[in-house]
C-alpha cells in the first residue's frame, strides 16, 4: 500500500491572490494507468465509422450550449480573463471547429483513389488514414479549454484515444474539461486527464503514447522533442510568437490602430499569436501612433466581473519577463508610456512603447504581456525584411487599402499564418491549417491537416495479379535492349512505346 501524500496544484486568483482549489497531482503510476486505460477503451473507438464518432461527439457540443455560461464563469477564476473572452475565444470554438468537422471529415478521412502513373496500368493504387493509437495532449495555461479541447477533439475524430496533461497553472479548466469529457458519454477510459506539473507531463512523454501533441514555450519544446525521439514518436509542437504587424503607406489607419491595440492587449497579450512587433511605414508613422495611443487609453482593465477589456497576467512571474523587456526597451533609447491598471493582483498596465529597434529584447524575444511595440520602417520592403529577420514565425498581418498588394506581401513572410487587414482572427477559421515556421514549432491543426496529423497513412497497390511474371523481375539475362528501349521511351514521353516495351517484358524467356 501507498502511503505516500500526493503532491498538491494549489490554485490562487490572478485577481486577489486567495487560495481557490487544491488539486492533487498524478503519480508517474497513474499516468501509465491512465495511458493504459485509453488504450484499452481505443480499439472499439477505432473500429467507429467517423461519422459513428461524430455522433458520438455531437455531446459535446451540447453540454458545451448548455453548461457554457457556467463553465466560462470558472475558466474567469482560472485565469482572471474577461467573461466575453472566455465566452468567445475558449468556448465558442469547441461547436465551431465539431460544426465544421461534422461535414468535412467523412471527406478527409475516406480512403481515395491515387493518381498512378499510367505507365503503372493496370495496377491502381489508394490512400488510406489510420487512427495512431493513444494521443497525449499537453496544453497551456494562456487559453487553457479552447488549445486543450480542440486537439482533444481532432484526435478523437481521428480514430485515436486521448490522455490530457492540462497546466498547473491552470488546474480549475482541467476539471471542467474532465467533467466535460466525463459527460459526453464516450466510451469509459477513451478520455483520460491526469493532472500535474512538469514532472507528470515528463512521465506522460515517457509513458506508452503514439503521439505528443504539446502547446507551449520553445524551451519545453525541446525537452518534449528530445523524450520523443527516444522512442521514437511524432510530435507537434504549438510554440511561441511574435506576430509582425505591417503598416502600410495606403492603409485604414484608424482600423489598424484599432486592431493593433486588441491583437497586442487580448488575454493581456497572453498568447503565442499575439501583437509583438509592430512596423511602420515612415510616411503615416506619427499619425498612426497617435491613434495607437488614443486607442490604449481607452482600454479597461480589472476583474471578470466588471466587464473589463483586459484581465491580469494569468502566470504571476511573468511579470518579471515584462519588467526585464521594457527596462532593456529603455535602456536601449526606446520610449515607454504606461497607462492605467489596478493595484492588487496581477493587473500590469498596458504599455505603449516607440523607438523600438532590431536589438532590444522586445524585438529579439516572445514578451507575452500587455506591451505595444513599434518600429518606424522606410518602407514595405524594410518591414518584410525585419518581419523575416527573425526566429520565430507564427502568425502575421498586413495593413493596405490594396487587398491585391497586401496579399503579395503576405505571401512573402515567413510565418506559418498570415492575414490581410484582419488581426489573430485566422486562427478561428476551422478551415485553415494552424502552425508555425521556424522555432515557432512543427505541425499543422485544423483544417485537413488537424485530422490528418493524427493518423497515419497508407498506400494500397494492386494489380490483377494475371500475368506470369513482371518486367523487373529475374532473370535479367537477355533484358538490357528491351529495358534499355523501356528507358529511353519513358525519359522522352512516349508512353505508348513505353508500353510495348513493357508487355514485350512480361512474356516468358
Amino acid at each position: 500500500m501507498n502511503d505516500v501524500a500526493p503532491r498538491m496544484i494549489r490554485k490562487t486568483s490572478p485577481v486577489d491572490g486567495r487560495l481557490l482549489v487544491e488539486i492533487p497531482m498524478a503519480s508517474p503510476g497513474e499516468v501509465d494507468d491512465a495511458v493504459a486505460a485509453a488504450r484499452a477503451a481505443w480499439p472499439a473507438w477505432r473500429a467507429l465509422s467517423v461519422r459513428g464518432r461524430l455522433r458520438r461527439l455531437d455531446r459535446v457540443a451540447e453540454l458545451v450550449k448548455a453548461n457554457g455560461e457556467a463553465w466560462a464563469a470558472r475558466i474567469a477564476d482560472d485565469t482572471g480573463k474577461p467573461l466575453v473572452d472566455t465566452l468567445m475565444t475558449e468556448l465558442m470554438m469547441v461547436p465551431l471547429f465539431l460544426r465544421w468537422y461534422r461535414r468535412h471529415a467523412p471527406r478527409i478521412l475516406r480512403r481515395r483513389r491515387a493518381r498512378t502513373p499510367i505507365i503503372l496500368w493496370p495496377r491502381r493504387g489508394w490512400i488510406e488514414h489510420d487512427p495512431m493509437g493513444v494521443i497525449a495532449v499537453i496544453s497551456p495555461w494562456n487559453f487553457p479549454f479552447n488549445l486543450s479541447v480542440v486537439p482533444m477533439l481532432s484526435a478523437l475524430i481521428a480514430g485515436n484515444a486521448v490522455v490530457l496533461k492540462p497546466s498547473e497553472v491552470t488546474p480549475i479548466t482541467g476539471e471542467v474539461i474532465r467533467e466535460l469529457f466525463d459527460a459526453a458519454g464516450l466510451p469509459p477510459g477513451l478520455v483520460q486527464v491526469v493532472q500535474g506539473d512538469g514532472q507528470t507531463g515528463a512521465a506522460l512523454c515517457e509513458a506508452d503514447v503514439d503521439k505528443i501533441f504539446f502547446t507551449g514555450s520553445v524551451e519545453t519544446g525541446r525537452k518534449v522533442m528530445a523524450a520523443a525521439a527516444r522512442k521514437p514518436i511524432p510530435v507537434e509542437l504549438e510554440l511561441g510568437g511574435k506576430d509582425a504587424f505591417i503598416v502600410c503607406h495606403d492603409a485604414h489607419l484608424e482600423r489598424a490602430a484599432k486592431a493593433a491595440v486588441w491583437g497586442a492587449l487580448v488575454n493581456a497579450g497572453q498568447m503565442c499569436t499575439s501583437v509583438e512587433r509592430i512596423l511602420v511605414v515612415d510616411g503615416v508613422y506619427d499619425r498612426f501612433v497617435e491613434l495607437l495611443r488614443d486607442e490604449i487609453a481607452k482600454v479597461t482593465v480589472g476583474p471578470p466581473e466588471a466587464h473589463a477589456d483586459m484581465g491580469p497576467l494569468i502566470l504571476d512571474r511573468q511579470e518579471r519577463t515584462i519588467r526585464a523587456h521594457l527596462d532593456d526597451a529603455r535602456d536601449r533609447g526606446a520610449h515607454l508610456e504606461f497607462f492605467d491598471a489596478p493595484d492588487g493582483g496581477q493587473f500590469h498596465p498596458a504599455v505603449l512603447v516607440t523607438g523600438v529597434t532590431t536589438d532590444m529584447r522586445i524585438w529579439t524575444e516572445e514578451t507575452f504581456g500587455p506591451v505595444v511595440p513599434v518600429m518606424r520602417v522606410a518602407d514595405e520592403d524594410e518591414a518584410v525584411r525585419h518581419a523575416n529577420d527573425h526566429v520565430f514565425g507564427l502568425t502575421g498581418s498586413v495593413w493596405t487599402r490594396d487587398v491585391r498588394r497586401g496579399r503579395a506581401l503576405a505571401s512573402r513572410i515567413e510565418a506559418g499564418q498570415v492575414n490581410v487587414n484582419e488581426v489573430v482572427v485566422s486562427v478561428g477559421d476551422p478551415s485553415l491549417p494552424f502552425g508555425g515556421v521556424k522555432h515557432s514549432g512543427i505541425g499543422r491543426y485544423h483544417g485537413d491537416d488537424g485530422l490528418l496529423g493524427f493518423t497515419h497513412t497508407r498506400a494500397v497497390l494492386a494489380s490483377g495479379g494475371r500475368g506470369r511474371t513482371e518486367p523487373f523481375w529475374f532473370p535479367y539475362a537477355d533484358k538490357y535492349d528491351d529495358m534499355r528501349s523501356l528507358f529511353h521511351h519513358l525519359l522522352d514521353g512516349r508512353l505508348v512505346a513505353a508500353l510495348r516495351d513493357q508487355l514485350r517484358l512480361t512474356r516468358d524467356p
